[in-house]
């Protein structure tokens, strides 16, 4: 351990190094920019116009540097207490950041090495990932990453709500793996750890990425700041050196700065947002609402329809298995969902899958669909948007008929349908 005067005598001269000054301002433009001391942050709102900055403020006591996910239009301009119309105006955007912690940097890697696998199955290849300087790690996802509007609402000012809808979702998507690999762990080289009735899912929740940063102003380490009570720098490193890495490799004498921030293409996480506000909305409990009149109520319930032929399917499900150019991702999310709602067996549900991908230009992967039909079944089933959102006009395949004009969601179609036809009879 070294004393307080020691501590200071590392902070300046860590911070005296150029490439430092200028790799943490170079992130921190358009941000939120707080000095640390201790266990105090400085004033806010504060930002740094130089690199000369940085070490000006560790002249002064300070011990690390906090930077905010949030962007601005002029950081200096925000005040405690501002109404949220005025931060709407300000902000330009948010990054996606995902903070991992646990209290062993071995599961930390696990669910780390994880998120980057969910982030690249939403065809997000743009992020970048920095060591906590403790025990955890930090991945982000650039703003330009994201759509400026969904359904007609603006991204930018969905903060902290959407961005802490994509870190449940990410979340949960990955549970199922995390405790299999820490399982996996605990009966090797971690096996000294468990003590007592500790259970491995427990233990696996205590690894689950965490979301408290996802608020309001809220800061986190900036890239190449040092960890007050590791003295370890916050460095950038690659997916592929997750597991073999050992926090020596953050000792600041060695550090070598990179940038943490990737030239994201736009729109690039647009998928993640639209599947994981999908899933939130699949979680929210449906109002109640009259569909049908008693008669038909009690006629339909817990009906399955054994010859479910194409004829049945609504006009939005038929057009998309004409096969697709734009939004086949979105189109596959429903189609699963359809089909499950409506109670077909998983290898129909497959096959349909695979005539319809070879309709499309171009074919989906088939190791997305996989993964997709995998983690899907391993839900409750759900059921796809209803008609009166914009989802399907979005990829194109809206054409509502007479029956479409009664119904709430395309699961009604085929009941209706065959109401219809049965009162013609």
């Amino acid at each position: 351990m070294v004393n307080e005067e020691e501590l200071r005598q590392i902070l300046i001269s860590y911070y005296s190094r150029k490439d430092i000054q200028e790799s943490i301002h170079q992130f921190s433009k358009n941000r939120e920019t707080i000095p640390r001391y201790l266990d105090a942050f400085g004033k806010r709102p504060d930002s740094l116009e130089y690199p000369s900055d940085i070490l000006s403020h560790f002249q002064k006591g300070a011990t690390s540097i906090h930077v905010s996910e949030e962007l601005w239009k002029e950081p200096l301009e925000l005040i405690t207490g501002m109404p949220r119309d005025s931060q709407d105006e300000l902000r330009i955007g948010w990054d996606l950041l995902i903070d991992i912690d646990s209290k062993y940097l071995d599961y930390s890697k696990i669910s780390a090495k994880l998120i980057c696998d969910a982030l690249e199955f939403h065809s997000i290849k743009n992020y970048a990932i920095k060591f906590s300087g403790s025990k955890g790690f930090h991945i982000i996802v650039p703003w330009k990453a994201f759509p400026n509007e969904i359904n007609s609402v603006l991204v930018k000012n969905m903060f902290p709500e959407w961005p802490r809808i994509i870190a449940a979702y990410l979340q949960e998507f990955i549970k199922p793996q995390l405790i299999t690999q820490i399982s996996e762990l605990t009966t090797g080289k971690l096996s000294k750890y468990i003590r007592g009735n500790e259970k491995i899912g427990d233990m696996a929740e205590q690894v689950m990425p965490d979301i408290v940063l996802v608020s309001p102003r809220h800061l986190f380490r900036a890239p190449y700041s040092l960890h007050e009570k590791t003295r370890l720098a916050s460095i950038v490193i690659k997916k592929q050196d997750l597991e073999n890495f050992e926090p020596q490799q953050a000792d600041p004498l060695g550090v070598k700065p990179i940038s943490f921030y990737p030239d994201a293409k736009e729109n690039e996480a647009r998928e993640l947002l639209i599947q994981a506000l999908d899933w939130q909305k699949s979680k929210e409990k449906p109002k109640e609402k009259k569909e049908y009149n008693e008669d038909e109520k009690s006629k339909f319930k817990d009906f399955k329809i054994k010859n479910l032929t194409p004829d049945l399917y609504p006009p939005c499900i038929q057009n998309i298995l004409k096969g697709m150019k734009d939004g086949k991702k979105r189109a596959l999310f429903v189609l699963i969902n359809f089909f499950r709602a409506m109670q077909r067996p998983r290898e129909e549900i497959e096959k349909t899958i695979e005539e319809w991908n070879k309709k499309n230009y171009p074919v989906i992967s088939q190791s997305y669909i996989q993964a997709q039909l995998d983690w899907t079944f391993k839900q409750k089933p759900m059921l796809p948007q209803n008609c009166d959102k914009p989802h399907y006009k979005d990829i194109g395949v809206c054409v509502p008929d007479d029956i479409c004009k009664v119904i709430k969601n395309p699961v009604n179609y085929p009941y209706k349908k065959l109401s219809s036809l049965s009162r013609r009879k």
